[in-house]
């Protein structure tokens, strides 16, 4: 658990930063081109590369591949552990360049049945976006399988950095191209991040310390044949992960803008999403994936457990703060430019709603790792495609009952069933969760207790701070921070929990070494 730690608080504090610039990202889109049919355009322009990367398997492609990299480097077979890297390279490109070529010659029909709310001149922009990201997709996928070499061999530096470069990429684009071709240029900036910072620097750092690729479709090979089975499922399912935006988007269009405000929501509130469970969960793999194939099955299910207790009470704790603030946090960050006053209600509306599911992201996603690091790729995909199918009538109806809020509701319903599903299912492939399970839910039902107190606080206090521009909005997410904090830290020991303690702890010891 202490190695997890440690490559967790490395992945965490990396992921953070790559969320900041993210926000930088969001917040100049917002600011730069508002709430526009147009900047709707660009955030649906993502709708065919994402549903790609999905199709294909997405980064869950690397996830499959890295048990078995993993495997061979701890049996001292580099080479082979590089000749399965080499074959999974050779057909995962060739997989995406055909469906890189398909999307690039279907987008118009697709985009216009699909998106046929969008009005004409928002529907050519998104073709045109389109086409432009298409192209990353390729560099995602090998930068992807790059990266899983790395984390096999317990490098984590050089992946983390490459988020940090593809946003940086997306701001650079649109202020260098906004005034010349609009929102375009943001696409260009996202083409050019992806290029840079998911592929260049992680194949560099992977050729550093021995991976190496051979153009090679030996798919005989008993690593590779392995690898297909268990990416197969993937191919041929979908989650409600990557659906979700898409279904919202495509009810969403009739309102100019609505897609921006949800996605600025979303994406704010995927900043914890990424710490809590993106970065555990990529530290973690390698650990699950190592202790399953040691045969160690109670230690697996102890360090699983622990895993899902300490990111769902840090989750559940970020969620109610972003929920207690949401207003103040929405107008302080993005209420600038071409982002107005009348965009902020709404946007924080989302925003609290969608940080209500904040520990439901982060829990699916550890429980995901769980079983493809045992080789179970079915159970996932099954429970997960059932779960989205099921979902979309009740977008429908709530988008019927409550518009876009209905959207950001059906959100938060759908990765519920989606980690339910997930928890029913792991006492299955692990026996030795049951006597686990039980405890883990106790200690978040108390992390849920704890936060709802502390967000009250935080609420309370950010109320009666007079409002009134930026400073006002300083002072009121100041003042509810603050009683947020005071209140998790006097009251945390009392309902049994230790991880904001902890955390203080290794940040203060992490401070001290530096100095």
């Amino acid at each position: 658990m202490r190695r997890i730690g440690a490559a967790a608080a490395l992945m965490m504090t990396a992921v953070f930063l790559s969320r900041v610039i993210g926000y930088l990202r969001d917040a100049f889109i917002a600011a730069r081109f508002g709430a526009s049919s147009l900047t709707d355009a660009y955030y649906a322009a993502f709708t065919i590369p994402d549903f790609l990367n999905m199709l294909v398997a997405g980064g869950t492609l690397s996830i499959t591949f890295l048990p078995i990299y993993a495997r061979y480097l701890a049996g001292d077979q580099a080479d082979e552990a590089n000749r399965v890297l080499s074959i999974a390279m050779t057909f995962s490109l060739l997989l995406v360049g055909g469906g890189v070529a398909l999307g690039e010659i279907f987008a118009p029909p697709v985009l216009g049945a699909y998106l046929h709310k969008l009005d004409a001149e928002a529907l050519a922009a998104c073709v045109r976006m389109t086409r432009i990201l298409l192209p990353a997709q390729l560099f995602f996928f090998a930068g992807a399988l790059f990266s899983a070499t790395l984390y096999a061999r317990g490098r984590f530096a050089a992946a983390a950095l490459a988020p940090l470069l593809y946003n940086i990429g997306i701001i650079a684009g649109g202020a260098a191209l906004g005034a010349l071709v609009a929102q375009e240029g943001l696409a260009w900036g996202a083409l050019a991040g992806a290029v840079a910072g998911p592929f260049i620097v992680p194949a560099i750092s992977a050729w550093r310390h021995g991976a190496r690729i051979v153009p090679s479709l030996h798919l005989r090979h008993p690593g590779a044949w392995e690898w297909l089975k268990l990416s197969l499922p993937l191919y041929i399912g979908v989650s409600i992960v990557f659906a979700d935006d898409w279904i919202m988007r495509y009810f969403a269009g009739a309102d100019a803008g609505a897609i921006t405000r949800l996605s600025v929501a979303k994406r704010l509130v995927a900043v914890p999403v990424a710490v809590a469970g993106q970065a555990v969960g990529q530290a973690s793999m390698p650990f699950f994936a190592r202790l399953h194939a040691e045969g160690k099955r109670d230690e697996l299910a102890g360090t699983v457990a622990g895993t899902l207790r300490g990111a769902g009470i840090v989750a559940s704790l970020v969620a109610a703060w972003m929920i207690a603030l949401s207003v103040p946090l929405v107008d302080l960050l993005f209420r600038r430019g071409k982002f107005v006053p009348a965009d902020v209600p709404s946007t924080a509306l989302y925003t609290a709603i969608f940080a209500a599911a904040v520990p439901l992201w982060s829990l699916q996603g550890l429980l995901a790792r769980m079983f493809y690091a045992g080789g179970d790729t079915w159970k996932p995909m099954l429970s997960g495609t059932a779960v989205t199918i099921v979902s979309v009538p009740a977008y429908a109806g709530l988008y019927a009952l409550l518009g876009d809020t209905g959207l950001a509701v059906g959100s938060g319903a759908a990765i519920l069933g989606h980690t339910a599903a997930l928890a029913v299912l792991a006492p299955r492939f692990l026996p030795e969760l049951r006597g686990r399970l039980g405890a883990v839910g106790r200690a978040l039902a108390a992390g849920a207790a704890l936060a709802a107190l502390a967000g009250a606080a935080a609420w309370g206090a950010a109320s009666l701070v007079p409002r009134g521009g930026y400073r006002g909005d300083m002072y009121a997410v100041a003042a509810g921070s603050a009683a947020f904090a005071v209140v998790t830290w006097v009251l945390a020991p009392r309902f049994g929990i230790y991880e904001p303690q902890r955390l203080a702890r290794r940040a203060i010891d992490r401070l001290r070494r530096k100095s």
